[in-house]
């Protein structure tokens, strides 16, 4: 058997989302993918964490969504999704809360009925108020005993700063005073038709979008408008947290830099890449190949709808804690230093096309593409330019970015360990 010749694409083209706006100003993207006989239809609010007014409460709206409504228990609503092979899916990050719906074409007015009651309907019991807080006021227990857990937080909040809303975090303590009365504020606040968009994929008939317009310009207009106030940052460049007993430290390094908007953004991502952003990177084939010092680490650009940083993360022994830092320390420096070999920026630049034709092998990652590129404010021909840039990126390049954006000095470096 022969193989196949090795094509790396030069250009995507990937569907363009059509705009329906509806009369109360919700707005609706269609991507028709006609040969998928499922329709795939997420409801996007600007009600993540930043927008609450009590911990807790954006997360908790979100997944009680579903926990009862003006006319199905959460029993119904489970057992009916269930029934016709649907699902149902909560994302909160930062900035905005995801609610998706995917269900094949066929049945897709059955769970039409269902996705009214979730979006339009819910009813926040309190039995179930109390039971949600019960489980994750347990969960974020067990959590802060992870080494991992901590060195994350930590790190949030020297590169935010820990009262700012992307670096804040809660004692779960919190989850006591978490209240039906807060949910329902927070719902009445965020989940209007200003802070929404609809985006909706696989086999869009006439008939489905029109059921999709149906309940979208249901959506309330009353609340409160998109935009929140942010304090300064206030970034850190250093953090330990002890942890008793640990055996293995949680490293944390990286720099607050720009949204995905920024010029630069792109160029950043190819820089990450190289330094730890797949399996033969340059940090893997040192601290995991070349030391023994962990099993993995990773590096990438993290994007926010007002702000984007680099991070760095990897989990070492205690003992080897300070040389692995050194070692971390040494590949950023190399990548300042001396110029990327021409061959392995080709394959960096081949795995990231890759990638790309990975995530959007379907319906359901073209939704996702398209999400992501409507919050940044870009069209998917967004998704051509990225790859163009990626191609065009020379050694050169790559070099002034780390001299320009990796100076030891900027740098946010946290551990979690066991220091005594």
């Amino acid at each position: 058997m022969r193989q196949p010749p090795l094509i790396i694409p030069s250009t995507i083209q990937v569907p363009e989302a059509v705009c329906h706006s509806v009369a109360n100003g919700t707005k609706i993207y269609a991507i028709d993918c006609s040969e998928y006989e499922v329709v795939r239809l997420s409801f996007v609010f600007h009600a993540g964490t930043v927008t609450q007014r009590h911990p807790f409460t954006a997360s908790a709206t979100a997944n009680l969504l579903a926990e009862g409504s003006e006319n199905l228990t959460s029993q119904q609503i489970a057992e009916r999704l269930d029934y016709y092979g649907s699902y149902f899916d909560i994302n909160i990050d930062r900035d905005y809360s995801y609610i998706t719906f995917c269900t094949l074409s066929k049945f897709f007015e059955q769970t039409a009925e269902v996705i009214e009651e979730v979006i339009l309907r819910p009813t926040f019991p309190e039995a179930e108020v109390a039971t949600y807080c019960d489980k994750r006021r347990q969960q974020l227990s067990i959590e802060r005993r992870k080494v991992e857990t901590k060195a994350r937080e930590e790190f949030a909040h020297a590169m935010f700063g820990e009262s700012h809303p992307y670096g804040i975090s809660y004692p779960e303590s919190e989850y006591d005073n978490l209240c039906r009365e807060y949910v329902e504020e927070h719902y009445r606040r965020r989940y209007t038709a200003q802070n929404c968009i609809v985006v909706c994929s696989g086999q869009i008939s006439d008939k489905v979008l029109e059921r999709i317009v149906a309940i979208a310009e249901q959506i309330p207009t009353a609340g409160e408008a998109t935009q929140i106030e942010f304090p300064p940052f206030a970034t850190r460049h250093s953090g330990q947290v002890q942890h008793d007993g640990a055996v293995q430290s949680s490293i944390r390094i990286g720099r607050l830099l720009f949204p995905r908007s920024h010029e630069d953004f792109v160029p950043m991502q190819v820089l990450t890449t190289l330094l730890g952003g797949y399996f033969g990177s340059r940090l893997m084939q040192n601290l995991r190949e070349r030391n023994g010092f962990t099993y993995g680490v990773f590096s990438a650009m993290v994007n926010f709808q007002r702000a984007g940083y680099l991070a760095i993360a990897t989990q070492v022994g205690v003992e080897v804690t300070d040389e692995a830092l050194r070692q971390i320390a040494a590949e950023i420096e190399r990548l300042r230093e001396e110029l990327v070999p021409e061959e392995e920026l080709q394959l960096v630049k081949n795995i990231m096309a890759g990638e790309m034709m990975r995530i959007l092998d379907g319906p359901f990652g073209i939704a996702d593409v398209t999400t992501e590129n409507i919050l940044c404010g870009f069209d998917n021909a967004q998704i051509a330019r990225n790859l163009e840039r990626i191609r065009a990126i020379s050694a050169e390049e790559i070099r002034s970015l780390a001299q320009r954006y990796l100076a030891e000095e900027d740098l946010v470096t946290v551990v979690a360990g066991d220091f005594s």
